[in-house]
């Protein structure tokens, strides 16, 4: 049994990983600010970890083995955590994102398309931090998601005090419900009702990790040695038209794409420029990928239950009808 604490831990892939922490016999802590309760047996602290002050306070004498966090999103987050956990833990494992990489978001190396891009093209260690930024604006942080990861890393980097690793996910399908983004139900509405999808003409493809994979990645993660940046991401790359054909056959329709041309605002998972991960690193140090071809039918499937039955018979009923007054 470990002492583990998971900052977030409210939803999506973070609420299945505190209940399999849990279900494995740890001893749990989760910080959040209380919009959703952890399970039974569960430790709950309700803290903004923004506040430094409360967030010592609540802390109190508590130490932990692990630190998972799952919300760690500007490089001034990750200061307040370096201080406040400090001495309280021997490992921090930060929830960072495929988006570090995104050659539109920042000055990176070029990656030839068709290479998968390894680690060490975003060195936190290396990269500037700039904490006067305005990263308490909602409206900047969303518009420097990718960079505001990429600090946070670096600040997380340099902290002392313990050891120190970070897990770039790749884009997150499956769970039908618990996927709260809708980008995978936003081709399934689309594609059940026959309307039009934004792709780009020459869409690059990328790479995918399920829910309960990254899960398991991060429960291997706490536990193992490494540290630095670590890539996740299934085996086998996949572009915006391989994915719509997945939903199309789900759903016994043709997707109906509109081209867009590189540059302009696209579908989600519609992309004009390369980063696909590469998870040889991981791979390496002995964790075992699926590929997203074995799993994407499945996480199809429970998208197309959730929202598509619906659609399908809206849609069904509206041919009907332009059938009869035809």
């Amino acid at each position: 049994m470990q002492r583990i604490c998971v900052i977030g831990g409210s939803r999506y892939f973070g609420k299945l990983l505190v209940e399999r922490l849990h279900a494995a016999g740890h001893q749990v802590t989760v910080i959040n600010r209380g919009s959703t309760r952890p399970p039974a047996g569960v430790e709950h602290l309700t803290v903004d970890r923004n506040d430094e002050a409360a967030l010592t306070a609540a802390l109190g004498s508590r130490t932990f083995d692990v630190v998972v966090d799952q919300i760690c999103y500007t490089p001034v987050q990750a200061a307040i955590a370096a201080r406040a956990f400090a001495g309280r833990t021997r490992r921090y494992v930060m929830t960072s994102t495929i988006e570090v990489y995104d050659p539109a978001t920042a000055a990176l190396p070029a990656v030839p398309p068709g290479t998968p891009v390894p680690e060490e093209t975003v060195d936190p260690a290396a990269w500037t931090v700039d904490l006067g930024l305005p990263w308490d604006d909602d409206a900047y942080l969303e518009a420097h998601y990718a960079e505001g990861k990429r600090q946070a890393e670096a600040v997380l980097s340099h902290a002392a005090g313990f050891e120190f690793a970070s897990v770039r996910s790749a884009h997150v399908l499956g769970g039908g419900a618990r996927e709260f983004t809708g980008r995978l139900a936003h081709y399934v509405e689309r594609i059940a009702r026959s309307e039009e999808i934004a792709v780009h003409a020459k869409a690059l493809p990328t790479v995918f990790v399920h829910y309960e994979e990254l899960v398991d990645l991060l429960l291997w993660a706490a536990a193992a040695e490494f540290t630095g940046p670590l890539n996740a991401c299934s085996e086998g790359l996949l572009d915006v038209y391989e994915l719509t054909a997945v939903i199309g056959a789900s759903l016994g329709r043709e997707p109906v794409h509109r081209s867009v041309p590189a540059g302009a605002e696209a579908s989600p998972f519609s992309f004009d420029r390369h980063y696909a991960m590469s998870n040889a690193r991981a791979t390496r140090l002995g964790f075992a990928f699926s590929r997203t071809s074995d799993w994407l039918p499945g996480a199809v499937a429970e998208a197309v239950a959730e929202v598509g039955a619906e659609a399908v018979a809206e849609a069904g009923a509206e041919s009907a009808i332009e059938a009869v007054t035809a």
